[in-house]
C-alpha cells in the first residue's frame, strides 16, 4: 500500500489560497481518479479539487471553512501498488515523534506565551494561529472565544470581532478581561431570527459578501461617469433571425445576440486603445491584450464575471463558442479560477432581465464597462432619399460607464459612439 498526499493545486497566478467550503468525501471512503474530493472557494470563484489517483480516503488534514495555502498536503489517499512514493518509516517513527512533541508541548504550556497552541484540544485553523500570534493573543485568551463556525470553530470574523472588543475595552479602561471578551461576540453573532414574526435575518453567503465589498471599493476608487448611446440594431435581428438555424446546424452552438456584441467592442477597444487600461496608485497600464470580461448571472442570484481572452483575435464563431462555453460553466458552478483572471474590460447584458439601460460599477482595476440594454420594437424616424418616414425599427441603449480620473468624456463618448457605428455598419451579407 502507498500513501499519496493530495494537495491544493495551482489555480492561477493571482491565487494564492482557497477556502474549503465542502468534503464530497468521507474518511475510508473509496475514490475513482479524477474523482472530485472536495469543493473550494478563492476570492473568484468555487472549484472542485480532483484525486490524481484512485484509492481510499484515509485522513483528512483540514476542516469546512479552514484557509490552504496553494501546494499544501490537504489530505492522505491510500492506494494499491508502488507507483507512488510511499513512506514506510512514520510508523517507526512515529513514537520518537509523538514524544518529541509532548515534550514541546509541556514545555509550550509552561511557557503559556502567544503564539504557542498546540497545548490545547480544541481545532484552530492556520489562518486563525496566525492571526492569534500577530495580535499577540495567548492560548487561553483563544480558547476562551466562542466560535461561530460548524462545530463551534472559531473563525476568522471570531477573530476580528475578539480584537476589535479587546481593543476597544484597553481604550477604555487599560484592562483587558477574557472573561467580558467572551461574552461580547456572542452578542455580535446572532444566528438567523425571525423578526415580529415575519422578517428574517439572514447572513450573506460567502460570495455575496465578496460581490459586496468590490462594489463598494469600486464605487469609493473610481470616479464613475456614464455615456448613453441609442442604436439601430434592426440589421442585426433580421441576420441572426435567418441564420441562427443554420448557424447551429453547422457550428453545434447557438448564436446569440451577446457575441455579436462582444465582436464590436473588441473592435473599438483596438481603436479607442486608451479604454483598455488599468489604474495602479499613480501609475496607468496599457494593456496589450484585448480580455473581455462577461458578467454572467448564477442560479442563486449572485454574480460572476468570465474573461474571454484575446478576444479581438476571435471571429463570430469564435466569439459565440466562448461565450456560451464560459456562460454554461458559470451557471453549472465549473469554472476555474483562471477563467475569471486577467480581464481588461467588461461587457454586462442588463437587456436580458428586460432594463432598457443601466450605470453599471466599474470591475476593479479595469477602467470601464458597458450594459447592453433590452433590445426593443420603436417607431423611428427613418431618412431616405425621397425623404423621411415613421418606421418601425429595432433599437437598444447602450450605457458606458468609466472612469473619469483618467478618462475623459471625449474618450469615454468616442469609444461608445464606435461600438454603436460598428453595430448599425453590420454587414446583412457577411458569412459567419
Amino acid at each position: 500500500m502507498a500513501r499519496f498526499e493530495l494537495k491544493l493545486p495551482k489555480m492561477g497566478e493571482s491565487v494564492a489560497e482557497a477556502t474549503i467550503t465542502n468534503w464530497l468525501k468521507n474518511v475510508g471512503e473509496h475514490i475513482d481518479m479524477d474523482e472530485a474530493v472536495l469543493e473550494i472557494a478563492t476570492d473568484k470563484v468555487d472549484s472542485e479539487v480532483p484525486s490524481e489517483v484512485s484509492g481510499t480516503l484515509v485522513e483528512i488534514l483540514f476542516q469546512v471553512d479552514d484557509v490552504v495555502q496553494v501546494g499544501q498536503t490537504i489530505a492522505i489517499i491510500e492506494t494499491e501498488g508502488g507507483a507512488i512514493a510511499t513512506t514506510p518509516e512514520v510508523k517507526l517513527e512515529v513514537p520518537v515523534a509523538v514524544a518529541e512533541v509532548a515534550k514541546t508541548v509541556e514545555v509550550a504550556i509552561e511557557a503559556s506565551a502567544p503564539g504557542d497552541f498546540s497545548g490545547s484540544d480544541k481545532f484552530f485553523s492556520p489562518l486563525v494561529k496566525n492571526m492569534a500570534k500577530t495580535e499577540g493573543i495567548s492560548l487561553t485568551e483563544l480558547e476562551s472565544i466562542s466560535g461561530s463556525g460548524k462545530d463551534g470553530r472559531v473563525n476568522k470574523e471570531d477573530i476580528l470581532k475578539y480584537i476589535e472588543t479587546r481593543n476597544s475595552q484597553v481604550t477604555s479602561s487599560n484592562v483587558v478581561a477574557p472573561a467580558t471578551s467572551t461574552q461580547q461576540p456572542k452578542t455580535q453573532n446572532p444566528a438567523p431570527v425571525s423578526v415580529n414574526g415575519g422578517d428574517e435575518i439572514v447572513e450573506m453567503d460567502r460570495m455575496r459578501k465578496l460581490i459586496s465589498g468590490y462594489m463598494v471599493a469600486s464605487v469609493q476608487t473610481s470616479a464613475h461617469v456614464q455615456s448613453f448611446i441609442e442604436v439601430d440594431v434592426t440589421n442585426i435581428v433580421k441576420w441572426r433571425d435567418k441564420v441562427k438555424a443554420a448557424f447551429e446546424k453547422r457550428e453545434g452552438e447557438k448564436l446569440t445576440f451577446t457575441p455579436i456584441m462582444m465582436e464590436a467592442v473588441a473592435k473599438a477597444l483596438k481603436d479607442f486603445p486608451g479604454m483598455n487600461i488599468s489604474v495602479d496608485g499613480d501609475f496607468i497600464i496599457k494593456r496589450k491584450n484585448i480580455n473581455l470580461g462577461m458578467a454572467a448571472a448564477l442560479p442563486n442570484g449572485n454574480l460572476i464575471v468570465p474573461v474571454i481572452k484575446n478576444a479581438d483575435q476571435l471571429n463570430l464563431v469564435g466569439m459565440a463558442k466562448a461565450v456560451n462555453d464560459l456562460g454554461g460553466r458559470a451557471k453549472a458552478g465549473k469554472l476555474k479560477p483562471d477563467d475569471t483572471q486577467g480581464g481588461t474590460y467588461t461587457v454586462t447584458n442588463v437587456g436580458t432581465f428586460g432594463s432598457v439601460f443601466g450605470t453599471p460599477i466599474i470591475n476593479q482595476p479595469q477602467v470601464g464597462i458597458l450594459a447592453l440594454g433590452a433590445i426593443r420594437k420603436v417607431p423611428a424616424v427613418i431618412e431616405t432619399p425621397e425623404g423621411d418616414f415613421i418606421g418601425i425599427r429595432q433599437k437598444m441603449f447602450l450605457s458606458h460607464s468609466y472612469d473619469h480620473r483618467v478618462v475623459d468624456g471625449a474618450l469615454g463618448g468616442s469609444f461608445v459612439k464606435r461600438v454603436a457605428e460598428y453595430l448599425e455598419a453590420f454587414d446583412v451579407n457577411r458569412d459567419f
